[in-house]
């Protein structure tokens, strides 16, 4: 924690949250996420943008972002959500995990309230989105856990005019605040970052418990589409038996039908010692999560069309063909089912069917 951050965000930034509580010390201690930071007057927790300022805990990054693009959707990822849509992506600073091998560590672990360089309203984010023919509206590049307020009144926005909301996240809060936040979501892809507690702790700073019980929660007691991301790192979480452990726990209790993607570690930020993520990792992990019964397992950041493809877990028939993030054959009818066999595909799909955006990305400047 650190002192004097509340004052140097533009007023107009700053909004008062709900989840803290008085402690007989004096300090307050937010109850966003389990790391319940005690803070003294003018304290930032360690996601940087939650301060206590006088008798409460603001938000400090109301209405303003890191930057806003349209995205495939696929890239969140979610692959059977909206399929080859737009989606109209934006984070803002910080994060209440401290991964060493962060991806997006520019703007996540960002200190300075320069990188929020765009705003936007709410209201506005929601129109922008119609104008630009997007059928959602995406939190990530950093945790909207941590602009949880902002988050929610966009999605509200959203829904008013019918957009959709998604969230990107490692599922790392506390349960009021997240069953408020799920309320306003259509979709997440929740990012399960190994399956130790040993890699939480170590690599994360972190405990695994809350982030399966936030997958539980949404899986057992919302409607919100799930899927769920696992980046591989070389000698770290890659082990036959922790995706083994991983893979099994995922069918126990979330079922046959929830997506998992495995992803390629690239060196990033404070963990550069390790390789990139063999194809053959992937490859290996896909077939141990197939091998658990999971009907849609997939591969990330990589080229392999076999490990991106959905495939008809009844007759083995081609659903939706990916490269990268294009779609190839469309192998649906209107209402989601294999043209082959009749079989359901779990999803939330278009009635007119897939998107075209392809593989582009378009930044957008609100401010201008």
């Amino acid at each position: 924690m650190s002192d004097l951050i509340a004052p140097l965000a533009p007023p107009e930034s700053v909004v008062p949250t709900k989840y803290w509580h008085e402690l007989e010390d004096g300090r307050i201690q937010c109850d966003m996420c389990p790391r319940l930071c005690k803070l003294r007057d003018h304290q930032r927790g360690l996601c940087f943008v939650r301060a206590r300022q006088g008798d409460q805990i603001v938000l400090t990054t109301y209405g303003r972002a890191s930057g806003f693009c349209v995205d495939p959707i696929e890239k969140k990822p979610l692959h059977h959500f909206l399929p080859g849509t737009p989606v109209l992506s934006f984070g803002t600073a910080g994060c209440n995990l401290a991964c060493r091998f962060c991806q997006n560590w520019d703007i996540s672990k960002s200190r300075e309230y320069d990188t929020l360089a765009d705003q936007a309203s709410p209201e506005t984010i929601a129109r922008r989105a119609i104008d630009l023919d997007c059928k959602s509206v995406a939190f990530t590049y950093n945790d909207p856990v941590v602009f949880h307020e902002f988050a929610i009144d966009v999605a509200a926005a959203c829904m008013a005019v019918g957009v959709k909301a998604v969230a990107v996240t490692a599922g790392y809060v506390l349960p009021e605040p997240r069953a408020e936040f799920y309320a306003y979501m259509d979709a997440v892809n929740v990012d399960l970052k190994g399956f130790t507690e040993e890699f939480y702790r170590k690599a994360c700073i972190g405990h695994l418990a809350p982030v399966l019980e936030t997958l539980e929660y949404i899986h057992s007691e919302t409607d919100v589409w799930l899927e769920v991301t696992t980046l591989l790192i070389p000698g770290l979480n890659d082990s036959p038996e922790d995706i083994h452990r991983l893979t099994s726990w995922v069918m126990e209790r979330l079922g046959p039908d929830v997506p998992l993607h495995f992803s390629a570690f690239h060196p990033d930020f404070k963990m550069l010692d390790r390789p990139p993520t063999p194809p053959e990792t992937l490859t290996m992990a896909r077939s141990i999560g197939l091998g658990a019964g999971l009907r849609h397992v997939y591969t990330g950041n990589v080229h392999d069309p076999s490990g991106q493809t959905t495939y008809c877990h009844e007759c083995g028939a081609e659903l939706i063909e990916r490269d990268w993030y294009r779609l190839g054959r469309w192998g649906l009818d209107e209402a989601g089912r294999c043209l082959e066999c009749g079989t359901c595909c779990v999803g939330v799909f278009d009635p007119d069917g897939p998107g075209a955006w392809g593989e582009r990305r378009l930044p957008v400047r609100f401010a201008d």
